[in-house]
């Protein structure tokens, strides 16, 4: 078992779509709701810090390791997905160091049930930052993902998957980002 400190840098900007509960005023319009709570979409923490959910990094990371199906040399009929499943976890939030009423904004023409082609778009406002990067750490259970396994599947993740909204994965162009660097420490 083996802990990698991973340090980020976005390649593509980051924008965030989290779902919030944040009430209507007595009279509000949806556009008036809107302008008022788009920065509600960040996630952040109890200081007001956006950042990217461990969840999110994790999910980037068995997305790759399932495309990849990188061969397990022990089981010809196996490969290293649900080791990246059941035994890697990112074990805290990427923190982006920036202040939710910092962040920059952009406004797109969003189909209003969030359905691509589905019909009637609206305007949503999403915060969106250029420029964004942080370190997190990833808990390696099995011994089986090696260093340069873990980093080939981070690549990739990164490259070809992405995080929040618009991403990769989805079609999208944001949310890519490059490994600046990793450290490992064994546990």
């Amino acid at each position: 078992m083996y802990r990698a400190i991973v340090t980020i840098k976005g390649m593509a900007p980051l924008s965030c779509s989290r779902q919030h509960w944040s009430e209507f005023k007595d009279g509000e319009s949806h556009e008036d709701y809107e302008r008022r709570t788009w920065r509600e979409k960040a996630n952040y923490d109890k200081d007001g810090f956006v950042f990217v959910p461990a969840m999110a990094l994790k999910q980037a990371m068995d997305l790759a390791a399932k495309r990849l199906a990188i061969p397990d040399p022990n089981n010809k009929r196996a490969n290293f997905t649900k080791y990246f499943v059941s035994d890697v976890i990112c074990e805290n939030n990427l923190s982006i160091g920036i202040h939710k009423n910092e962040m920059p904004e952009i406004t797109i023409n969003a189909n209003v049930d969030g359905v691509r082609g589905s019909g009637k778009r609206i305007p949503r406002t999403f915060p969106q930052t250029q420029e964004w990067g942080g370190t997190t750490s990833f808990l390696i259970m099995e011994e089986k993902i090696k260093p340069e396994i873990f980093e080939k599947v981070l690549i990739n993740a990164g490259r070809s998957i992405g995080v929040g909204q618009f991403r990769p994965e989805k079609g999208g162009l944001n949310g890519r980002f490059d490994i600046i660097k990793i450290e490992y420490e064994k546990i």
